[in-house]
C-alpha cells in the first residue's frame, strides 16, 4: 500500500505576496540604514577616542558622516 502525497500540501490561508514583499523591501531598508548608521558611529567613535576629536569632534563627524550617508543612500 502506497501512503505518500505526490504533490505539493497546501496547509493554512493562502500567501499573501503583496505583505511579503512589503515586508522584505522592509527588512532590506532596515539593514541598509542599520548598517550605514552602525558603520558611522564606529568611525565617529574611533575619531573621538583614538583621533584626539573629543567628545564634540566625534559628535561632529557622527552628524556630517549621517548626513553624507543619508544622500548617497538614497
Amino acid at each position: 500500500m502506497d501512503n505518500h502525497q505526490s504533490g505539493p500540501m497546501e496547509t493554512g490561508a493562502p500567501m499573501d505576496y503583496r505583505e511579503h514583499e512589503k515586508t522584505y523591501e522592509g527588512f532590506l531598508a532596515a539593514a541598509k540604514w542599520g548598517t550605514m548608521s552602525t558603520v558611522v558611529l564606529m568611525i565617529a567613535m574611533a575619531a573621538g577616542f583614538f583621533g584626539g576629536a573629543g567628545l564634540l569632534g566625534g559628535l561632529i563627524v557622527f552628524i556630517i558622516l549621517n548626513i553624507a550617508g543619508v544622500f548617497l543612500l538614497r
